[in-house]
């Protein structure tokens, strides 16, 4: 009897690493940190796919990706069709593989992952997206026949970038309405260069643009025009997009001392606003000796490696829990511990201290501990008695996180709120109370991630479509 032949066992082959900037040289620029993959990087790692007949990464991938057949297009070495499959489902790609945390969504779910490190899945999304506009950009698809129906969006972050265009492909008449003077929202005020390259922004807006939406900047729904009033000229559905800007304070004494910053405030000067290029760019900066940030999550990480590159002075991160328990990605815990971050756990600040004029010249912590779970499961910081201690800094940023801006929900009669400041939709189609209004992202969910900001995006462009179909043709 012939002898059983059996299947060759799968050669292992390590995660690859991203290369990085050096940590002593990127602190002095906003350079990119990770350096990207080269060819034969990205097609070693998408190599590790197994290939999945059930891929459990799709479910962990909010707008539902193909990733087992992008990641076999590159290992094949055909890029553009990898592209192309990413785009089917992602307007975004470049700005996804940059700074979505694929370690909680689709790299969780890898199969690999579960024995062995899981395929790089974000690493080589970036590339195959920097790969497309490296070699000639997106391709436009033709545009669809106007349908005579109009949409106005409210929020050009990636709620309401997604939104646009999905329904400006399907023949649909899209305007976003900004309120600053640039698009992309939190992707442009809110992630610093060396995260998110302008470039790549711009890139991604660029792509949009062309499919046909119209941009309006400086335009402030509820302030400039309602609601209402944008029904009245003519708009069949209005999106809201609007994210969670609004900052919170820790509410303690000496809070409104000078330099003392939101992350917000501090991010979009000089984000946006070009303050570490002060005075060529109008916004100035602190000029700081000792920055303490106060919070844990990407957004405190941000604003620290952002300080520490404009003042290239010492910087403290301040945050009450352990080290374990921090929001943020471990990726930016990381680079923010390699360039320096000074990192006192396990402390709360009780009160920014100041001097006569008015000016921050330190703040007063208390040592906390880590007590039982909450109803997040995270272990509750308790305050330790009589540990309070003070720290010199002449300036704070406090980083502890955001809520949405009311100005919306209080000019837009039958538009139902919680208790959050959150606008009530539905979580599968985003509709709200109000008839013909959808909303998604952060202004529904509170701050989230991009990725889940699109996801939502995506099922409001699909709820939208669907209701025009059922008005009278224009």
């Amino acid at each position: 009897m012939a002898e059983e032949t059996k299947k060759p066992k799968r050669e292992r082959i390590p995660r690859t690493p991203m290369r990085e900037e050096n940590p002593q040289e990127r602190v002095c620029s906003f350079t990119e940190v990770p350096l990207g993959y080269s060819v034969e990087e990205a097609m070693r790692e998408a190599s590790r796919c197994l290939v999945c007949k059930k891929p459990k990464c799709v479910e962990g991938c909010p707008v539902g990706i193909d990733i087992p057949g992008f990641l076999s297009k590159v290992r094949e070495g055909d890029f553009q069709e990898a592209a192309n499959i990413l785009h089917d489902m992602n307007a975004l790609p470049a700005i996804c593989g940059r700074v979505c945390p694929q370690e909680e969504q689709c790299e969780a779910r890898c199969i690999e992952g579960f024995k062995h490190d899981p395929v790089a899945i974000g690493n080589i999304e970036k590339f195959v997206a920097d790969w497309e506009r490296a070699n000639g950009g997106t391709p436009i698809p033709p545009p669809a026949p106007p349908t005579g129906f109009k949409i106005g969006v409210v929020g050009s972050g990636p709620a309401g970038l997604t939104v646009a265009g999905d329904l400006v492909k399907l023949g649909h008449d899209v305007t976003i309405f900004e309120a600053l003077h640039r698009p992309a929202g939190v992707l442009a005020y809110g992630i610093p260069e060396f995260r998110m390259p302008r470039l790549i922004v711009n890139s991604e807006i660029d792509y949009i643009r062309k499919l046909g939406v119209k941009f309006e900047y400086d335009v402030i729904i509820g302030v400039t025009i309602t609601v209402d009033e944008l029904f009245e000229q003519g708009f069949h559905a209005i999106f809201i997009g609007t994210g969670a800007g609004l900052p919170k304070m820790m509410n303690v004494p000496g809070e409104n001392f000078a330099g003392v910053y939101s992350a917000n405030e501090f991010l979009t000067r000089v984000n946006l606003m070009g303050a570490s290029n002060f005075p060529e760019n109008d916004t100035p900066i602190r000029d700081s000796q000792h920055t303490v940030v106060v919070g844990g999550g990407n957004t405190a990480m941000d604003s620290a490696r952002v300080a520490r590159r404009v003042s290239k002075a010492k910087v403290t991160l301040v945050y009450r829990r352990s080290e374990e328990e921090l929001p943020a990605r471990k990726e930016e815990v990381h680079h923010a511990m390699q360039e320096g971050i000074d990192f006192r756990l396990l402390n709360n600040p009780v009160e920014v201290l100041g001097n006569k004029a008015g000016e921050v010249i330190g703040i007063r912590c208390i040592k906390m501990e880590l007590g039982e779970p909450g109803p997040d499961g995270r272990r509750r910081p308790v305050p330790m008695k009589g540990s309070e201690w003070e720290m010199e800094c002449d300036t704070v940023i406090v980083a502890i996180g955001n809520s949405p801006n009311p100005i919306i929900p209080r000019t837009t009669p039958g538009l139902e709120v919680t208790k959050w400041g959150t606008i009530v939709a539905d979580e599968e189609t985003g509709k709200t109370t109000r008839d013909g209004v959808w909303a998604g992202g952060d202004i529904v969910s509170g701050a989230a991630t991009v990725i889940r900001a699109m996801g939502a995006g995506r099922k409001a462009a699909k709820a939208i479509n669907e209701y025009l179909q059922t008005l009278p043709k224009p």
